[in-house]
């Protein structure tokens, strides 16, 4: 079973902005070394609300941050967990991602969905429609993705977008490119695109331990309609990374042996990544906990 860590504050207790990096840097190294497959951060420009934080809490861009995270990181696989697809041209997007792949030794991941925040988008003037168009959209940034990284440079003229000389140079390290992880549960779009273009699904196991059950059960649903998606499309189901993304409170006593046991769950229904992040989290000796004691516990398991 591969362990990832997704990061989503930067709020952390007895920290400001001035060493902000230096807790990053602390994060991201121990990650690297202990054995994590996998970093990730929101591409979120506000802070969701609840238990996340206020939305002008602490929140770092998500690309900036994970070129940071490549700098001084050697193993960790990286991404955004996931990019909201219309704050950035696909143009631009692919280039950045084939950088980030280059740059960091061929570690990079294209995390990506349709995008769901109007606060953020409306209050930094970004590109938010409805949701109809929002996936037509996140459909030709897919396409424009196999298009520059299969190397082709003639025009791609989309309904949305419209690129008349795609040229990518450097192509990315990862061949035949960096996986696209595609976020989302929707049963008629989203996991159709991941049969149709992903390497990767991400499906939610829950916020905390108590929503384990109905998140295993929701998770088993969605990936056997996401079987039948790659049937009609002729693509085989093997060839799709399952991921799961599972919140921890380690406030709770029996969280470790509820995460193990979550984990041995996921494989035994054909999961085979899983994500971790700590919603209720601002002190990090709590993150600390969960790269020290989770992922020696869960690497154990196998699928």
């Amino acid at each position: 079973m591969k362990v990832g860590l997704q990061i989503i504050r930067f709020d952390w207790s007895n920290s400001s902005i001035h060493d902000l990096h230096d807790r990053l840097r602390d994060i991201a190294t121990l990650a690297d070394e202990s054995g994590f497959y996998s970093l990730w951060v929101m591409d979120h420009l506000f802070q969701m609300g609840d238990e996340f934080g206020p939305a002008d809490a602490l929140m770092l861009e998500g690309y900036s941050t994970i070129n940071y995270l490549a700098g001084i990181t050697q193993h960790v696989r990286l991404g955004t967990l996931v990019t909201g697809n219309s704050y950035r041209s696909p143009g631009l997007l692919i280039k950045m991602v084939s950088t980030l792949d280059v740059l960091s030794g061929g570690r990079a991941y294209l995390g990506i969905g349709a995008g769901w925040y109007k606060r953020e988008a409306r209050g930094l003037g970004l590109s938010l429609p409805d949701v109809k168009e929002r996936f037509e959209r996140l459909e030709e940034t897919l396409q424009i993705a196999k298009h520059m990284w299969s190397g082709q440079r003639t025009p791609y003229l989309g309904r949305y977008y419209q690129l008349q000389e795609p040229i990518n140079s450097p192509q990315p390290l990862q061949q035949p490119h960096p996986p696209i992880l595609i976020g989302g549960e929707g049963e008629q779009k989203t996991l159709r695109l991941v049969a149709q273009y992903g390497d990767a699904c991400n499906l939610h196991a829950g916020g905390n331990n108590n929503e384990y059950s109905e998140g295993l059960e929701s998770i088993r649903s969605k990936l056997a309609i996401l079987q039948k998606h790659c049937d009609i499309v002729g693509r085989p189901y093997e060839n799709i990374e399952r991921t799961a993304l599972a919140g921890v409170d380690l406030a709770q006593t029996t969280a470790i042996s509820d995460a193990a046991r979550l984990c041995a769950a996921l494989a035994e229904i054909g999961v085979q990544h899983v994500i971790f992040n700590i919603p209720n989290a601002h002190d990090f000796k709590l993150i600390e906990k969960i790269v020290k004691e989770i992922v020696p516990a869960v690497a154990k398991v196998t699928n």
